[in-house]
């Protein structure tokens, strides 16, 4: 699925957009089958759109010619963009202020390498910069400085590639209430200039589980067939990279699980998957690499178990075999009794081996009955680096 998708990408630019003509005839073929208000205003955003576009590419023409550069710098395509799904350096996003507040330094010049093949977890607290990422690859939002390229493409020289690499199920739901989600993946479909004998409405909603509502209505659905509809939209022109920005929220777990199950299977097809969530267990589940985004600044970007190994901490439960009231003097260890009456007592295990506990607790006449480690999960190193080291 990736080699095909890269392939449409690269090769095929006319089929995957449609020039002014062909919006227009869609556009106004949609609007004569009854969809009159909702294609119009589609219309219209399409065609100003392509208008944006054009002076754009003009602009970068005339740069390229005058041997100026858009951004003040320019961006070469070498070997590293193109191993890269994404690359991000140097990126920069300061929007602009008002009279009620300052201007805001939303991303702060990270460098960010997402490997082709992988699901890359990025995590981060609210307000932290992912969501302004991810809207300057889809072209929402204009970044302040930086270089920015997705699948090889350069996002402000090769603005149309770069975008037909990605598929992004936003965080909102945001489809058509008055139409069926056949239709809807048919016109997203139809945006993005894929034929109609090449066209997968069908194929896609059986695989999320929504076959027996193509031709109900959207409004119809529950929010978690909403969503799933999302995911369906995104793949629509099979893209190499596939974002899901909180793509479980308020779905519940059987939901979840078929969902979970499709991205696992577009990922073995040779799909990218972006990831970012807030609930972490399902990133240390899924995810090949982490990235943590905090203030607008990449505080870890490591394989997910390292990232997890790079706490140096452990806790070790002991279970007493008889019941001790208070915590015991153990040295250098503090020692905590939890409600079942076993101690936790947290160690460093670059600095302290168990025995060593264990030679305390027998100072101390502390028989022990059974005993256990909690490793660090991903939670607590995400605490970690974002809300402790910011306290």
């Amino acid at each position: 699925m990736a080699e095909r998708a890269a392939a449409a990408v690269a090769g095929n630019a006319q089929r995957i957009y449609m020039d002014d003509f062909r919006v227009r005839r869609s556009g106004w073929r949609v609007i004569r089958h009854g969809k009159g208000l909702t294609c119009f205003f589609m219309l219209l955003a399409g065609g100003l759109r392509l208008r944006q576009e054009w002076l754009t590419n003009t602009r970068l023409r005339t740069d390229k010619q005058t041997g100026s550069s858009g951004n003040g710098r320019g961006m070469k395509q070498n070997a590293e963009m193109m191993q890269y799904a994404i690359a991000a350096h140097g990126l920069r996003k300061t929007y602009k202020g008002n009279k009620k507040a300052a201007p805001k330094e939303a991303l702060k010049g990270i460098d960010l390498q997402i490997p082709r093949g992988s699901i890359f977890g990025l995590l981060g607290p609210n307000g932290a910069g992912k969501s302004t990422f991810i809207n300057i690859l889809a072209g929402l939002v204009r970044k302040t400085d930086g270089d920015v390229s997705v699948w090889g493409f350069d996002i402000d020289r090769n603005a149309r590639q770069a975008r037909a690499a990605l598929g992004i199920v936003p965080q909102e739901i945001n489809t058509d209430v008055f139409f069926t989600p056949k239709e809807a993946l048919d016109i997203q479909a139809g945006l993005y200039g894929v034929p109609k004998d090449q066209r997968r409405s069908m194929e896609l909603l059986a695989a999320l589980g929504l076959e027996d509502k193509a031709d109900s209505y959207v409004r119809q659905l529950s929010g978690g067939m909403k969503r799933r509809l999302l995911v369906a939209k995104a793949m629509i022109h099979s893209p190499p990279i596939l974002i899901l920005d909180e793509p479980t929220a308020g779905v519940d777990i059987e939901l979840r699980k078929q969902l979970w199950d499709y991205v696992l299977e577009l990922h073995a097809a040779g799909v990218t998957i972006v990831l970012t969530t807030h609930y972490l267990e399902e990133a240390q589940e899924l995810c090949d690499q982490i990235a943590i985004i905090h203030e607008g600044e990449v505080v870890a970007c490591e394989p997910t178990e390292k990232l997890i190994a790079s706490l140096d901490r452990k806790t070790l439960m002991v279970t007493p075999l008889h019941e001790i009231a208070a915590a015991p003097d153990l040295g250098v260890f503090n020692a905590e009794v939890k409600p079942d009456g076993r101690l936790a007592i947290p160690y460093q295990p670059s600095k302290a081996q168990v025995g060593e506990i264990l030679e305390h607790l027998s100072a101390a006449n502390i028989a022990v009955k059974d005993l256990s480690t909690v490793e660090s999960d991903l939670e607590d190193v995400f605490l970690e680096l974002t809300y402790r080291k910011a306290g």
